[in-house]
């Protein structure tokens, strides 16, 4: 029965690393000593040691220790055994890549399938989709495919922005890139914005967070979902 915690960002304006999600996450991981942490993404470069060492002093917090999963000899194992996962924002091509070239994506879909606790942030929320298509990282790696968890059946845009009015920025915006995206993929695609995570419990995906979330589908207009909803296609 699948137990995950798909949050949009690590942290929100005025706020510490996770410090808005751990009181949800402190029931999420309830009982949990030690959390695996996967620091593929490597926000800004960023070591595998030094970030890691930013999750452990969030979680410490909450009386629990973090390894990360490069500290282990053996990545399939270090999944298969571990009591709850975390796998931080950043470069989600990056992440990617590196989940299939350490050989460790289907087993990490195996284990969230069975239950082990899981939180996502940012890259690592873009993964639990059918694939990552609906990053808005640089592709600075060439992955050996797009194709990502399913843990859930739909994309994720992470960290979504809605259209400002009267800015003169001519660059796209996230629901003209997502439309670019329906015109070739039938997969729906939730804009969830910041401070905003989806609860998963089984099959039952919860919208939660103070804010409303966008859900894109093919060939209909996009609609608000409330927080506190089921997401349903």
């Amino acid at each position: 029965m699948k137990k995950m915690i798909i949050a949009s960002t690590s942290t929100v304006h005025g706020s510490k690393y996770l410090t808005y999600l751990l009181p949800t996450l402190k029931n999420h991981f309830k009982d949990v000593k030690e959390l695996l942490f996967i620091p593929y993404a490597r926000p800004g470069g960023i070591t595998y040691k030094e970030y890691t060492a930013i999750a452990n002093k969030a979680f410490s917090t909450i009386d629990i220790n973090v390894k990360g999963i490069h500290e282990f000899n053996n990545p399939i194992e270090a999944i298969k055994q571990a009591e709850a996962i975390f796998t931080g924002g950043g470069n989600t091509f990056e992440l990617v890549n590196q989940l299939y070239k350490n050989d460790v994506l289907n087993v990490l879909k195996e284990v969230l399938e069975a239950g082990t606790p899981y939180l996502g942030t940012s890259a690592g929320s873009n993964i639990c989709g059918v694939n990552m298509m609906n990053t808005n990282d640089m592709p600075i790696v060439y992955p050996p495919s797009f194709k990502t968890l399913s843990a859930i059946p739909f994309n994720i845009n992470a960290h979504y922005l809605d259209p400002i009015e009267g800015s003169t920025h001519m660059g796209e915006t996230r629901e003209t890139r997502i439309k670019e995206f329906h015109i070739f993929n039938d997969i729906s695609v939730l804009g969830l914005r910041e401070g905003s995570w989806l609860e998963v419990t089984n099959n039952t995906i919860i919208l939660q967070g103070g804010l409303t979330a966008r859900l894109f589908q093919q060939n209909k207009k996009p609609i608000e979902l409330e927080s506190g909803v089921e997401v349903k296609l």
